[in-house]
């Protein structure tokens, strides 16, 4: 058998389209596997935040996947982002590579380009998703809202946070969902500051507005709004009621918040959902694996694109080591990841409080500590910084 049919027998079904299951796809598919692709929006996703790339590790992937180039050649172009005060006087610049890595894309741009790379290899299927799954030792009996059940050697969820995959395997949210008090919503609205591939961060107690333009569009602009809280109880699907909860809570705060309010009544592309993590116990449970944020996600500053992407590699490379033996390929997969993630998933712990300081004495001290880290003297010191867990991972040479 040829290295690249090596895994020709293998049916591998994925639940998600975003980036962790295109992904994967692109990986399994120049083994010769045969792969399912379902995603519950009717379309690819387009548009989305942009998401970063640092450090060796994640471009030797990216090079394996023979993307690199494509995704270098999509880069946002962003530059250096700051810290205001009310009357929007600068406070302290944040470097590119703080925010940005080594080189940003928009998700929506990403997920494209290794849709294109496997469309005509891979079977995607649009507007629907699994509702059961049934391991009979054998394979997956996998029942679908829509379509017609079917049977996989292999389940792979990619379905995000709030993945049914793992609801159906693993158990429901409740159990692995871990809250980490703040809230984050983004959307679209008016460049109204004439913003050009720069941002602008505004925080008060327990609450941050950032202002951006990664694209270079002269009309349009992106916010991000960051706040601290207890557990809301709300419904995913009701916009009308998010955005009344992010009215009640930026009400009343300064620089350009009326402004961004407006744009929120506006808005018809919402993202609201709480800063969490989530942990599971395995990665694995007989035929079917986690990947992505369905196995160890949070909702931002976990370098979970990074992640994602690096995950997709292993498993898949581990796929074709074994020869598609799912027993001992998934047992490596958990042995070689689990850490790695863990450790960029730590990070994501301070993404609430770097944005949305509780009090003012913690804003300036964040602001102090970042201007520090900006100086020429650390400048070099701050980058191996922001890569250190990106690159905490050693792969192996996968068949290519």
């Amino acid at each position: 058998m040829t290295k690249t049919h090596r895994l020709r027998h293998l049916s591998v079904l994925i639940s998600g389209a975003s980036v962790a299951g295109p992904a994967l796809a692109l990986n399994l598919v120049r083994h010769g596997a045969r792969v399912t692709v379902v995603e519950k929006a009717p379309a690819l996703r387009t548009g989305g935040f942009a998401v970063d790339f640092r450090g060796h590790v994640h471009r030797t992937v990216l090079t394996s996947m023979g993307i690199w180039e494509e995704v270098w050649a999509h880069r946002t172009h962003m530059g250096r982002q700051s810290v205001v005060a009310a009357d929007g006087t600068p406070r302290v610049d944040l470097p590119a590579e703080l925010m940005s890595g080594d080189v940003e894309i928009f998700r929506g741009d990403l997920a494209r380009i290794m849709y294109e790379r496997t469309k005509d290899a891979v079977e995607y299927v649009f507007g629907d998703s699994v509702t059961a799954l049934t391991d009979t030792g054998r394979g997956v009996e996998a029942a679908f809202e829509r379509g017609a059940p079917r049977r996989f050697d292999l389940v792979v969820g990619a379905d995000g946070l709030h993945s049914d995959t793992r609801r159906l395997v693993f158990g429901d949210e409740s159990g692995h969902l871990r809250f980490l008090d703040h809230y984050v919503a983004g959307f679209s609205l008016p460049n109204h500051l004439g913003l050009n591939r720069t941002g602008r961060l505004y925080s008060e107690p327990g609450r941050c507005v950032c202002l951006n333009n990664y694209d270079g569009d002269p009309e349009r602009a992106g916010a991000l709004l960051v706040f601290r809280s207890g557990r809301l109880a709300y419904d995913r699907r009701d916009v009308a009621a998010q955005k009344r909860i992010l009215t009640e809570r930026f009400t009343g705060m300064g620089w350009e918040t009326p402004a961004v309010l407006k744009g929120l009544a506006e808005a018809d592309d919402l993202y609201f959902d709480a800063i969490a993590q989530i942990h599971v116990d395995r990665l694995t449970r007989g035929r079917v694996a986690l990947l992505g944020d369905a196995g160890y996600g949070a909702t931002m500053g976990g370098m979970g694109t990074g992640v994602a992407i690096v995950a997709a590699h292993v498993l898949a490379g581990e796929l074709a080591l074994a020869d598609g033996d799912h027993r001992v390929a998934l047992a490596a997969y958990e042995s070689r990841i689990r850490d790695f993630a863990k450790g960029c998933q730590k990070i994501s712990g301070n993404a609430g409080p770097f944005f949305a300081p509780p009090t003012e004495r913690r804003i300036r001290s964040r602001d102090r500590t970042y201007r520090l880290l900006a100086s020429r003297p650390l400048a070099g010191f701050f980058k191996r910084l922001t890569q250190k867990a990106a690159t905490a991972i050693e792969l192996p040479e996968y068949p290519a």
